[in-house]
């Protein structure tokens, strides 16, 4: 069984730093990089890319809104023309470090409201993954698991990969359950362990009212700015390898 560990880094600022990235990146096979929007900066961006390469992790562009104060989370209303733009600038970006350090950018991914919003509309994700393919149709999509966004991949001839967040609740419909509701986030690492064991052995999840659905994921995300992501990154790559899956950077996951 080959699996992908992924997680968001880069989501410093300045002389702020947000988790231990360094610590994190060898643990991983790939990684999802801030580019500059809702965290991130030219030089933290730079720095991520040399490190990942370094680590053989694939390099993936995680974008979102304009939106530092609110980290991404907060939902804007603009133009599609304005967020087509707000893609291929941080795109773009990602794509121009990692061409400067000899790194390749392999994949990409949407942060936060953002997220959700290209998650749960069609339209939106239909257009927003054309502008993907129009950049490069090499690019894999990492995504939660999404109908719209499988469909809009489909249709753009992206491949597209499921990522399951180990510590965050799901709805039936696969989609993620808002972070305003209680335990949307989970924080138990007894409890996100004891998820990830069922998404291997079983390949479902329980979600927030209780239903068991199906989970084609196959890709583990650990958020990198949670407190003892390290710790628990480790946890799961150790329970993967023991129990004789391999850990795959996405690009090599195969199709």
């Amino acid at each position: 069984m080959k699996i992908d560990l992924n997680a968001d880094l880069g989501e410093g600022f300045g002389s702020y730093t947000m988790g231990d990235d360094a610590a994190l990146i060898p643990i991983l096979s790939s990684a999802n990089l801030a580019c500059g929007f809702h965290a991130g900066d030219p030089l933290i961006m730079r720095n991520t890319v040399r490190s990942t390469k370094v680590s053989g992790v694939d390099l993936g562009a995680h974008v979102g809104f304009d939106d530092v104060q609110g980290f991404g989370r907060n939902k804007i209303a603009l133009p599609l023309e304005v967020l087509e733009s707000l893609v291929i600038y941080q795109l773009g970006a990602l794509a121009g470090f990692a061409r400067t350090e000899g790194h390749k950018l392999t994949h990409m991914s949407f942060h936060g409201a953002l997220g959700n919003q290209v998650a749960s509309d069609h339209e939106l994700a239909d257009a927003l993954l054309k502008i993907v393919a129009k950049f490069d149709s090499e690019l894999i999509i990492s995504s939660s698991s999404s109908v719209a966004m499988e469909r809009a991949a489909q249709r753009h001839n992206l491949r597209i990969e499921t990522t399951f967040l180990a510590d965050r609740a799901y709805e039936a419909s696969g989609l993620l359950v808002p972070r305003s509701k209680p335990n949307s986030v989970i924080k138990d690492e007894k409890q996100v362990l004891q998820r990830i064991d069922q998404l291997l052995n079983d390949g479902t999840v329980t979600c927030y009212d209780g239903e068991i659905v199906v989970m084609p994921a196959r890709s583990i995300l650990v958020h990198g700015d949670t407190d003892g992501a390290v710790n628990l990154a480790g946890k799961i790559r150790h329970y993967i390898e023991e129990n004789g899956g391999v850990i795959t950077p996405l690009s090599k996951l195969g199709i």
